[in-house]
C-alpha cells in the first residue's frame, strides 16, 4: 500500500498532555548549557522544532539537585530559583507556537567522574562501590543518600509542574543511575534495593511513587527505559519476556503513564524468540501509551566516516514500516532525534511528502544550536 503519513498526525490526550500529532522530539544532550543553566538560545532550538511540526518536546537530560547528578559539562540544570526561571522561558516558548513540553529529569550516576561541574571534587555514585587501578571511581549509596536522591527527582517533577510543563520524564535508561540498580550486572547490593529483580526495582518504584505524589493526578509520568547501556550496546536489562513483565507491570503499577521505549533501531526484535519490538511488548505488557525512538526517519544505521561526516540520511525507507507498526497498535507517540537536529521541520515535510527537503544529518550539526 502507498505511504501515508497521516494517522502520525492525529491528536494524542494522556491525562493533562494534548498533544496534535504523534511526533516527539527526542531528547538529545547537547552541552549548550551557561554556567549550568539554559539559554535563550535554546529556548529558540526547542521553539523552532514546534515551528516545523513537533508536537511535543522532551528536554535534554537535565541534572536533579544531588551533588553529583551531572556528568557531562554544559548539561542544565533543573533546580534553583536561576534555573526554573530559564526553563519556564523555554516552556512559554513552546506553548507560545502550539507545542507541549517535558523535561526530562537524569541522575548521571557512575557515568560521573571527578572533575565534572558544578560540584568539581564528587565522584560518580552508583549501587555499590567501583574501582579503577586500586583507586575508588564510583561511590556506592548509603540508603539516607538514596532517600535524598528520591526526594530529588520528586521535587524536580513538582518544580516541572509548577513553571507549566505538560508532563516529566523520568530518565531510567542508558545506564545511569536508576537503569544501573535495574541491572543484575551492576547491582550488587544486597539489602532491599539489591538482588533479585524485584528488589532492583526498588528504586525506581520508589521515585515513581514520590514523584505521583508531588505531581497532580493528571500531571503525565514518563519513564524512559532501555535494554542497552552508553558503554554497552548488547546489554539486557531484562534478560526474558518474564522480567520484562515484571518490570514493566511493577512500574506501571508505581504510576508510569507513559513508557519511553529506547532502542538503537525501532523495529528489531526485543529477543530472539519472538517478532516484537519492545516498544511492541511494552504496548501490550502495560496498555499504557508508549512512545517508540531509534533510527526513525534514517535510511539505515548511520556510520561516522573517518572524514567526519555520517553515512547515511533521512529519507522516507523506513516510514513506511514506521507507519505500518503504529497503526498495527504498536506504540502510540514516535520520537524522532538526529533527524529532527538536521530538519527542524522534519515533521511538516514528511506531513506533506517533501522528502527532497530532508538533508542528511552530519557530525558537524551537533556543534549547532539550531
Amino acid at each position: 500500500m502507498p505511504y501515508d503519513s497521516s494517522a502520525l498526525f492525529t491528536p494524542f490526550s494522556c491525562g493533562k498532555l494534548q498533544l496534535p500529532n504523534r511526533i516527539v522530539m527526542a531528547p538529545m544532550t547537547r552541552n549548550f548549557a551557561d554556567n549550568w543553566l539554559p539559554t535563550s538560545e535554546m529556548a529558540a532550538y526547542y521553539r523552532r522544532r514546534v515551528e516545523g511540526g513537533t508536537g511535543f518536546i522532551i528536554s535534554e537530560c537535565t541534572a536533579i539537585d544531588h551533588r553529583a547528578s551531572n556528568a557531562y559539562e554544559g548539561v542544565p540544570i533543573f533546580y534553583g530559583r536561576a534555573a526554573l526561571a530559564k526553563w519556564k522561558h523555554i516552556v512559554d516558548q513552546v506553548h507560545e507556537v502550539g507545542g507541549k513540553f517535558a523535561p526530562q529529569i537524569w541522575h548521571a550516576g557512575p557515568e560521573r567522574r571527578a572533575g565534572i561541574g558544578p560540584d568539581y571534587g564528587e565522584l560518580g555514585v552508583g549501587p555499590v562501590d567501583a574501582f579503577e587501578g586500586g583507586e575508588r571511581i564510583i561511590r556506592g549509596l548509603e540508603k539516607p543518600e538514596i532517600h535524598k536522591i528520591i526526594e530529588s527527582f520528586a521535587q524536580a517533577a513538582h518544580d516541572a509542574e509548577m513553571i507549566g510543563s505538560d508532563a516529566v520524564e523520568i530518565h531510567g535508561a542508558h545506564g545511569y543511575l536508576i537503569d544501573k540498580f535495574l541491572w543484575h550486572r551492576s547491582n550488587q547490593r544486597t539489602d532491599e534495593y539489591g538482588g533479585a529483580l524485584k528488589n532492583r526495582l526498588k528504586f525506581a518504584v520508589d521515585i515513581v511513587r514520590a514523584i505521583r505524589g508531588a505531581v497532580s493526578d493528571t500531571f503525565p509520568v514518563i519513564f524512559r527505559f532501555s535494554q542497552w547501556k552508553v558503554d554497552d550496546y548488547s546489554a539486557h536489562t531484562a534478560l526474558t519476556k518474564h522480567d520484562l513483565a515484571t518490570i514493566i507491570q511493577t512500574l506501571s503499577d508505581a504510576g508510569v503513564d507513559i513508557f519511553h521505549v529506547s532502542t538503537r533501531r525501532f523495529w528489531e526484535p526485543a529477543f530472539s524468540d519472538g517478532p516484537e519490538t519492545l516498544a511492541h511488548l511494552f504496548k501490550k505488557l502495560s496498555g499504557k501509551p508508549v512512545i517508540a525512538v531509534g533510527s526513525i526517519g534514517l535510511s539505515r544505521p548511520l556510520i561516522l566516516a573517518p572524514s567526519g561526516q555520517f553515512i547515511g540520511a533521512e529519507t522516507k525507507l523506513n516510514l513506511d514500516r514506521l507507519v505500518f507498526s503504529f497503526q498495527n497498535g504498536e506504540f502510540d507517540l514516535c520520537a524522532v532525534g538526529r533527524s529532527l537536529l538536521a530538519n527542524p521541520d522534519w515533521a511538516n515535510n514528511v506531513r506533506y511528502g517533501r522528502f527532497e527537503s530532508l538533508k542528511p544529518f552530519t557530525a558537524e550539526l551537533l556543534k549547532e544550536l539550531y
